[in-house]
């Protein structure tokens, strides 16, 4: 009895050891993205939470004004043409990307021979690098020998020079989008993959056709994916940058001044990096806005498996 009560302990402490040191060798294999994203991430916003109070053009010392930054932006017209340009950018492109992101899918989602080649086709445009899609776009539209003016040249419809006017620069931008949707693409065909044949098959069996299946099947159990594209998609567009700052660069008169971009111009152009950071946690709430709003209301029409 008493070598037994002598070894209980022993093999507690070797358990306690044991745990201590996995515990251990967990914090050291952290240690370098903990750094990482105190150094690179958590520091920089920490730092623009103080930039918000003080004006810093670079050139001279940080100076202290207090809240001026945050009157000077109710006072900036441009904040809200901005804000316009991010907004009807958003709010039109999300849901096309949506919709041809699942009529895509639900065509490549069939079983036909060189099907995976179709698919890393509608795919490829979602990897190529945004100013080299910007400079193919630039190509595009040129209005002198560009592909869309000389398709539209075989209908008999006259071209224009897309980027030139602040509505058809708008509606380009929207284009755009809508050819990057290879990667919702694919997340819908992975939410149209995980939904069981057996339903299908009990729905043909009940005599159901294949509108309401759609309906009443694939729409609800595709949801949480729609949900997904959706806050990820909005999240996406609102900090839209590259593509407008090598294409129009704002204009034509700030039609394409893009929330981010002006962030950009104001700090690295105009040297306000109080101003900027301002901005940025506007920007910043904005998002964080919609974001909440779109979990809120998620469960009204978000359909998750149970069981």
């Amino acid at each position: 009895m008493a070598s037994t009560q002598a070894v209980v302990p022993v093999a507690q402490r070797k358990r306690l050891g044991l745990l201590a040191s996995e515990r251990r060798d967990g914090w050291l294999l952290a240690l370098p993205w903990l750094i990482g994203f105190a150094w690179f991430t958590l520091g920089p916003i920490l730092y623009s939470v103080y930039l918000l109070f003080v004006k810093w053009d670079f050139m001279s010392p940080p100076k202290w004004v207090g809240f001026q930054n945050f009157v000077d932006l109710v006072h900036d017209n441009l904040v809200g043409i901005s804000l316009f340009d991010t907004s009807y950018f958003t709010f039109i492109s999300v849901p096309l990307q949506l919709l041809v992101a699942l009529a895509l899918a639900l065509a490549l989602n069939q079983s036909l021979r060189g099907i995976s080649l179709y698919r890393a086709i509608f795919y490829l445009p979602s990897i190529v690098p945004a100013v080299a899609m910007a400079v193919t776009w630039i190509q595009i539209l040129n209005p002198s020998y560009g592909i869309l003016n000389g398709v539209l040249a075989v209908f008999h419809v006259t071209g224009q020079n897309w980027l030139l006017f602040p509505t058809s620069a708008r509606n380009v931008f929207i284009l755009m989008a809508i050819w990057l949707v290879g990667g919702q693409t694919i997340i819908f065909l992975a939410g149209l993959n995980g939904i069981p044949q057996s339903i299908y098959e009990a729905a043909t069996v009940d005599g159901a056709s294949a509108w309401n299946q759609f309906l009443n099947i694939t729409l609800p159990l595709l949801s949480p994916t729609t949900f997904f594209n959706l806050v990820v998609g909005i999240i996406g567009t609102f900090q839209v940058f590259t593509t407008a700052f090598v294409l129009t660069n704002g204009g034509p008169e700030n039609a394409t001044l893009f929330m981010v971009l002006y962030i950009y111009d104001t700090a690295f152009v105009n040297f306000q990096m109080g101003y900027a950071s301002v901005l940025s946690w506007m920007l910043f709430l904005i998002i964080l806005f919609f974001t909440a709003i779109q979990f809120r209301v998620a469960g009204r029409w978000v359909y998750y498996e149970v069981g």
